[in-house]
């Protein structure tokens, strides 16, 4: 930038002369709002650094999860997960790491998905080192104490049990069961009673051993932290782990059949819960932004397709809407309705016509702008939040090695044409639909019906 000082005699010329100053001002390319660093161990570290943010959250995510899990220690990601907060070498129990984060009014948490597992706490700006201080012991010195694991092992199952009884969420299960028969991204993340109730405390230090390596490691800070500051926290508490052996590799996705299927789970409920669905793209392909914009369209908010036709024009739900999840070689476009048993079947088949519509009739200009401001403005309204600013770039690094900012994100969005969302529209609902139902049913012939 030129300073100041190169143009004050200019300045005093052109007021004598009465004319304009003319000038071309050299702008540099705006730096990203993001510093990513990889150290010597592998592991990368990814800030963003927010001076105005009177909180700071840290995350610390382990690219593993529940598809590199084989049948017999199905569950042990989420387990393991459990188990770092039973107690660390400075930390003896679950009531001193807790204690440690709430004391200074912060949240610590942690979420085991398919492909990532990731341990986060959110404290007050001047408590960034308590909060990795926590973090860090948890993750690199964990007691992993016997009989705690046998009580922990307990409220695995208790959470399992928990899942199975609330039939709105596991119905999703049953469906991504359906969707991937016989593959790990049809299991459940906590495993089953029977694969839970089978690991033992050597197979849990296996897997630590096997998959939490430094190479498979983000850490990732937002808040008014600079990038040499968050490495200084963190770095003294990374361990090497493996003996240098390569990550553990995941079975790729498979197909999942070229006829409708239903999955029906007889069950007495006073709503029937049904998810439909067909595979997506993936997070690593070109089509990612289309399927977030056809997801728009078709079901998030009040405002979307399925709400105004389900819900409001018939009647048939209160809650109905779509939702996509992305994997690194497959995704997965599901759609959710709780309905009157009875009207369950006709549901399913004003659903299908909404997929129907997509293919058949270009997404008018006014609706596909709408969509596309509301996917933009949901996401600029997570960033008020250093979680989700955390989340946004940690987890890209993590997943795809490749960050795309909040900027070129909305571009992307915003390059979204009408011909591309019935293009993949048309690709998506060629594959035959999968229909996952849990009611008080006798046949699935109904539902089959709808869908084929």
């Amino acid at each position: 930038m030129p300073s100041l000082s190169m143009y004050t005699g200019a300045l005093s010329k052109c007021e004598e002369a009465r004319t304009p100053l003319r000038y071309t001002q050299v702008v540099p390319p705006a730096r990203p709002p993001y510093r990513l660093a990889t150290l010597p161990t592998g592991a990368r570290v990814v800030s963003t650094e927010l001076a105005d943010r009177p909180s700071v959250t840290m995350a610390i995510m382990f690219k593993v999860g529940s598809r590199y899990e084989s049948d017999k220690e199905a569950g042990i990601s989420h387990f393991l997960e459990h188990m770092f907060f039973k107690g660390s070498a400075r930390y003896a129990g679950a009531k001193e790491i807790a204690e440690a984060i709430e004391g200074v009014g912060g949240v610590l948490n942690a979420g085991t998905d398919k492909e990532l597992t990731m341990y986060w706490a959110r404290v007050p700006k001047t408590k960034a080192k308590l909060a990795i201080d926590v973090l860090g012991d948890m993750l690199f010195q964990p007691l992993l104490d016997p009989a705690e694991l046998e009580k922990e092992r307990l409220v695995v199952l208790e959470e399992l049990r928990m899942y199975q009884d609330s039939p709105q969420e596991y119905v999703h299960s049953l469906f991504e069961q359906i969707s991937w028969p016989d593959h790990p991204l049809g299991r459940d993340v906590g495993g089953t009673e029977a694969s839970v109730r089978g690991l033992t405390r050597d197979d849990l230090l296996r897997y630590l051993e096997e998959h939490y390596l430094l190479r498979n490691l983000v850490v990732t800070i937002a808040g008014p932290v600079t990038q040499d500051e968050a490495i200084g926290l963190i770095q003294p508490y990374l361990k090497s782990r493996g003996n240098g052996a390569a990550p553990p590799s995941f079975l790729p996705s498979v197909g999942n059949g070229l006829k409708p299927h239903v999955l029906l789970k007889a069950k007495k409920t006073e709503q029937a819960h049904v998810c439909l669905g067909v595979h997506a793209p993936s997070y690593m392909d070109r089509d990612r932004h289309v399927i977030d914009i056809l997801n728009c369209v078709l079901g998030e908010g009040m405002s979307s397709r399925l709400f105004l036709e389900v819900r409001e024009k018939l009647g048939l739900a209160y809650d109905v809407h779509s939702y996509v999840n992305k994997m690194y070689d497959t995704g997965v476009l599901g759609v959710y309705a709780g309905t009157e048993p009875r009207q369950a079947a006709r549901a399913v088949g004003a659903i299908v016509g909404q997929l129907r519509r997509l293919c058949d009739e270009p997404v008018p200009t006014s609706e596909l702008t709408k969509a596309k401001e509301f996917f933009k403005g949901r996401l600029l309204l997570q960033m008020e939040s250093t979680n989700s600013v955390a989340t946004w770039y940690g987890g890209q690094e993590a997943l795809t090695g490749r960050i795309e900012g909040v900027d070129e994100n909305m571009a992307e969005i915003d390059a979204v044409t009408a011909d591309d969302v019935k293009r993949i529209a048309r690709e998506l609902f060629s594959q035959a639909l999968q229909l996952a139902v849990i009611g008080p049913f006798r046949s699935e012939a109904p539902f089959l019906k709808q869908i084929a």
